[in-house]
């Protein structure tokens, strides 16, 4: 008995902690930015991370000839933070409408406007979080569930980071939607509460992101 009691407080313990995270974006998490959600679908990117993505069916990607990759945008607009100032905000914004222009330029030359054969990428972070890490299978014994909750209290746990975005792709002759995806990624843990998250803690999620977007359109050229 005392076994299955030990158990249940366990398995308790773990969904309290955790919760019942999910790989995708969930749609009270939309941001509206996007104008229609209910085609997106649960799809894994071409490095098998989770994604909602629509693709235009019957779309011929080869149409375009050229790409404009349009500034990106926090949408809704953040208020900055002490944990996350308005120097990682804007740090953020300007090193993925870097990394989307590296990588699609690998595949289209890049254009200075919308207009006939090119398709313009439209993105947008929806989201920009650092929270205290959750505690670990074996932290939920009791007397280190005690210690942990101290080192939560004072700061001292590592902390998760975590980016989201979505994306819109659109014709630029006609300006109909051809694709658009929503994800969300890990940034890099910070030390504590009190370590202040920089850009550059996002910036490989920004890059993996850019890099899926190009090899997404390359397979479909094929």
């Amino acid at each position: 008995m005392k076994s299955k009691s030990l158990f249940a407080t366990v398995c308790l313990a773990s969904l309290l902690l955790h919760g019942c995270a999910s790989k995708y974006v969930e749609p009270d998490q939309y941001s509206g930015f996007l104008k229609d959600y209910s085609q997106l679908k649960e799809e894994k990117s071409p490095s098998g991370a989770a994604v909602m993505r629509w693709i235009k069916p019957g779309i011929d990607v080869h149409q375009f000839s050229s790409v404009y990759v349009e500034p990106s945008q926090f949408y809704p607009k953040p208020q900055p933070t002490e944990k996350i100032p308005q120097q990682t905000l804007t740090g953020i914004t300007q090193y993925y409408d870097q990394a989307l222009k590296t990588q699609f330029s690998k595949a289209l030359p890049l254009a200075t406007s919308p207009g006939p054969g090119v398709l313009v990428v439209r993105p947008a972070i929806t989201g920009v979080s650092a929270k205290t890490k959750g505690l670990r299978p074996y932290e939920v014994i009791p007397i280190a569930l005690v210690a942990a909750g101290i080192s939560t209290a004072t700061g001292i746990r590592d902390q998760d980071t975590s980016v989201a975005t979505e994306a819109a792709f659109i014709d630029g002759s006609s300006n109909q939607l051809v694709a658009e995806v929503v994800r969300k990624g890990a940034g890099a843990d910070l030390e504590n509460s009190s370590q202040v998250m920089q850009a550059k803690d996002a910036r490989a999620v920004l890059d993996g992101w850019a890099r899926d977007m190009v090899n997404e359109f390359q397979a479909l050229k094929k």
